[in-house]
């Protein structure tokens, strides 16, 4: 596992709770995995501003997406190995929790996190960036780069210089295994609210995002 990671931890345990999902009690991974989630941005970010100058800021922000988003990071977990090494509760045990893309994207993330607070920034970055390497050079050139729904529901809010978007998570169901997320949608000009579900609040923000799109293009 160390070797996979390329970090020896002076705190063995950051590791340790970093691979623990909730299911399986306290002290678990979802702290770490929301300042994990915002280090992975940073370090996308910065890495596709100096390997893209010319890019804009649009591009920037569609790449980045294409390179945190849950199914991006899923597979990095998977050559982490760290399915192997979670620690589940007994229902996501049975359902195949450590298979499960959500599940191994918020490990990586909260794998991150702890790489940074047992190490520092720098040595984070050394660390986390490589696992980014093969996304990074498969991206398509920058104005190519495909936007997701909630960038294109922002970019028509901004052409119209209309108040941006509010997302708000309004209900969460099922088993620890099973989770579905339902959010909604909130504009102000034009006045509308969409929902949308998801197996992730990510992707229901993003069915809610998308049920926007499809109202105000309505005729």
């Amino acid at each position: 596992m160390v070797d996979r990671i390329a970090h020896p931890f002076v705190r063995p345990e950051l590791l340790a709770q970093a691979l623990t999902h909730r299911s399986a009690g306290a002290p678990h991974n979802e702290r770490l995995e929301f300042l994990g989630d915002a280090l992975v941005n940073l370090f996308a970010a910065e890495a596709l501003y100096a390997r893209w100058p010319r890019a804009d800021e649009g591009a920037l922000t569609r790449a980045r997406a294409e390179l945190v988003r849950e199914s991006a990071l899923a597979p990095i977990g998977r050559e982490l190995e760290l399915g192997e090494r979670l620690t589940l509760g007994p229902g996501e045990m049975k359902s195949g929790g450590h298979r499960r893309d959500s599940i191994l994207a918020d490990a990586v993330e909260a794998v991150v996190a702890a790489i940074y607070l047992d190490a520092g920034f720098e040595a984070c970055r050394a660390v986390v960036l490589p696992w980014f390497t093969a996304a990074m050079d498969a991206l398509p050139p920058p104005h190519k780069v495909g936007k997701d729904a909630k960038t294109r529901l922002q970019e028509w809010l901004q052409g119209r210089q209309k108040p941006l978007p509010v997302y708000e998570l309004i209900a969460e169901n099922g088993e620890d295994h099973a989770k579905t997320f339902r959010v909604s949608c909130t504009l102000a000009a034009p006045a509308l609210v969409t929902e949308g579900e998801g197996n992730s609040r990510r992707s229901a923000e993003q069915a809610a995002a998308e049920a926007a799109l499809a109202a105000i293009a309505a005729p």
